[in-house]
């Protein structure tokens, strides 16, 4: 029981491997860090455990029969924005970025740590939790007409709501806090990712894609800048 007395919910998981012993390793890891974890083998058995149990993330293997982890995070994105971290023996940076680039928000490469998978679940679910903002910072953020909440984690450029992952919310919340600075990959990584975890430049590449294919969508062609050599800043954002 919380302080307050309501019930403390758990997290709910949901890994998808075909590999028995792999999902045996990763629920003992997540059910001993407190959460509640439930399983599916295949891609068609991901897609149904996810309608019928709405999970606050998905760990996914990439390949599996059927349909693949890639074809599953296509389907899903095309109604939820739940986080997703992609699990899987491929090491080629091709994999990586592609499963990045179609929604996922991390990616561990196998053989893992359990102990390192269960901090990067925490990381994304901290950063859900929190809109991707620093509690001193929960006031709405506005530049031009993009405006961000991360209180209630919402994002719109005028009046056309955004769908933002949570690592593309706090890679955009980090940009809106100082729109005049210039940011590097590392500073983005720091502030969006919140933990000493590695991860590559293409990978802040991917999802600055992402999220200006986004923009772009909702009519915003100069959302984010790239300054070459140094990093990326806010655009104007349909600012006078």
């Amino acid at each position: 029981m919380s302080r307050r007395g309501a019930p403390i919910v758990s997290p709910r998981i949901l890994i998808v491997d075909d590999d028995p012993h792999i999902r045996e390793v990763v629920r003992v890891a997540l059910s001993k860090a407190g959460m509640a974890v439930t399983e599916a083998a295949d891609g068609r058995a991901a897609l149904a455990r996810f309608a019928d149990d709405r999970p606050d993330l998905i760990v996914l293997d990439v390949g599996m029969p059927e349909f693949d982890g890639l074809e599953v995070c296509r389907r899903i994105r095309r109604t939820s924005q739940v986080p997703i971290l992609f699990l899987s023996a491929r090491d080629e940076e091709i994999d990586r970025i592609l499963g990045l680039e179609i929604g996922g928000d991390d990616y561990v490469t196998k053989p893992f740590s359990p102990r390192e998978l269960v901090a990067r679940v925490n990381v994304i679910l901290r950063r859900v939790a929190t809109g991707g903002a620093r509690s001193e910072a929960a006031e709405p953020l506005v530049h031009g007409r993009l405006r961000l909440d991360p209180e209630q984690h919402l994002a719109q450029f005028g009046e056309t709501p955004l769908t933002l992952t949570a690592l593309e919310f706090s890679i955009v919340r980090t940009l809106l806090t100082r729109p005049a600075v210039v940011f590097s990959r590392e500073q983005i990584m720091a502030a969006a990712y919140q933990l000493n975890i590695q991860v590559s430049d293409r990978t802040i590449d991917s999802h600055i894609r992402n999220i200006r294919a986004k923009l772009a969508a909702a009519g915003c062609d100069d959302a984010i800048e790239t300054v070459h050599g140094v990093g990326f800043r806010l655009g104007r954002c349909g600012a006078p």
